[in-house]
C-alpha cells in the first residue's frame, strides 16, 4: 500500500462544485435568485414554503419539514463520511439506512446544484429538535436547560453545513437573512439570522462564497440590486471571494456568478497581488507612571 498522493493532473481534473451563502434582507429577491439557475439541473430545498417568488419555476423541490429529514437528505445528497461511527449522524449506517428508504442516490447525479432556501429556517428547525434532547434537560435540576441546547445546536447545525460542504461535484447554496443591529459602541454591524452564534460565526469559515445581496445606490442615486462580493468593501457587508475572481459588486444572477467563479483564472503570480504597505503606525502611549523606566 502507498501513500493515497493525489497529483496536480488528477487534482485539476475532478470535478469542483462551489458551496456559498448569500444573505439579504428580508424582501431583497433572494429566493428569486433560483430563476437564474439550470432549473433541469437543479435542486430546490424549499424549507420556507415561500414560494410565491417561484411559482412557476419548474425544477425540482424537496420540502423538509423536519431537523431529522434534514439530515437524512444531506446524508443522502453528500454520501457517507468514513470517519464517523455507525450510531453517528452522516455515517456510513446512516447513509445506509436514508438509502434504504430514499433509493439509489445515483439518481441524484442529473442535479449539479443544490439551492437551499433557507439556512435561517434550517437553524429554528434544528435548535426545536435540540431542545428536545436529553442533552437540553439540566442533570441536577430536571429542568430544561437552555445552554445545553445552544450548545447541541451550534455542533448540530455546523455537522450539517460541513457535511454539506464535502459534496464532491455539486453546488451547494445556502440563502439566509441578514439582520442589521448596533454592537456596544452604536456601530453598526451585519450579521446572519440563524438561532445561537456559534452557526453564524463559523459559516464564513466553512463555505467558499459569502455573498450580499444588497440595494447599492448607483452613480445617479438609484437603487439597484448587487451582489457584494469581496470581504473589505465600503458597506461593510459580509462577503468573501475564495476564488479570487469576482469583482467587488457583480450583477444579482447566480447562474452568471458561478460561470465567473470557474472560469479559467490568472496564474497565481498574477492574482495574489502583495503591494508595499504604507501604513502610519501610531506611537505608543508614554506612561507617567514611576515603574516606567522610560519616565525617569
Amino acid at each position: 500500500m502507498t501513500l493515497p498522493i493525489i497529483s496536480a493532473d488528477e487534482r485539476l481534473a475532478q470535478r469542483k462544485g462551489i458551496k456559498g451563502c448569500i444573505f439579504g434582507r428580508s424582501g431583497e429577491g433572494k429566493t428569486s435568485l433560483l430563476w437564474t439557475l439550470n432549473a433541469t439541473t437543479t435542486l430546490f430545498m424549499d424549507l420556507e414554503a415561500g414560494d410565491l417568488a417561484v411559482e412557476g419555476w419548474e425544477g425540482d423541490t424537496l420540502r423538509p419539514r423536519t431537523w431529522k429529514e434534514c439530515r437524512d437528505f444531506a446524508v443522502f445528497i453528500g454520501g457517507p463520511n468514513p470517519a464517523l461511527r455507525d450510531d453517528q449522524p452522516y455515517s456510513q449506517a446512516h447513509f445506509d439506512e436514508v438509502c434504504s428508504r430514499y433509493g439509489d442516490p445515483e439518481n441524484l447525479k442529473k442535479y449539479n446544484a443544490v439551492f437551499i432556501d433557507s439556512i435561517t429556517v434550517a437553524g429554528r428547525l434544528c435548535f426545536q429538535w435540540c431542545r428536545g434532547q436529553p442533552e437540553a434537560t439540566s442533570d441536577k435540576t430536571g429542568k430544561p436547560d437552555i445552554r445545553g441546547a445552544y450548545g447541541l445546536h451550534g455542533r448540530e447545525m455546523i455537522g450539517w453545513l460541513t457535511h454539506l460542504q464535502h459534496t464532491r461535484g455539486k453546488h451547494v447554496w445556502f440563502v439566509g437573512i441578514l439582520d442589521e443591529k448596533l454592537d456596544d459602541f452604536n456601530r453598526k454591524v451585519f450579521q446572519p439570522q440563524i438561532d445561537g452564534a456559534k452557526t453564524g460565526l463559523e459559516l464564513p469559515g466553512i463555505v467558499d462564497q459569502v455573498i450580499t445581496l444588497a440595494a447599492i445606490s448607483d452613480a445617479n442615486g438609484q437603487l439597484q440590486r448587487a451582489f457584494v462580493c469581496q470581504t473589505l468593501n465600503p458597506w461593510s457587508y459580509p462577503a468573501k471571494d475564495r476564488s479570487g475572481r469576482l469583482d467587488m459588486v457583480e450583477a444579482p444572477h447566480l447562474g452568471r456568478l458561478m460561470e465567473k467563479i470557474q472560469s479559467p483564472g490568472r496564474p497565481a503570480p498574477q492574482r495574489l497581488n502583495y503591494p508595499e504597505i504604507d501604513i502610519e503606525v501610531p506611537p505608543a502611549p508614554v506612561s507617567t507612571s514611576p515603574f516606567n523606566p522610560s519616565t525617569n
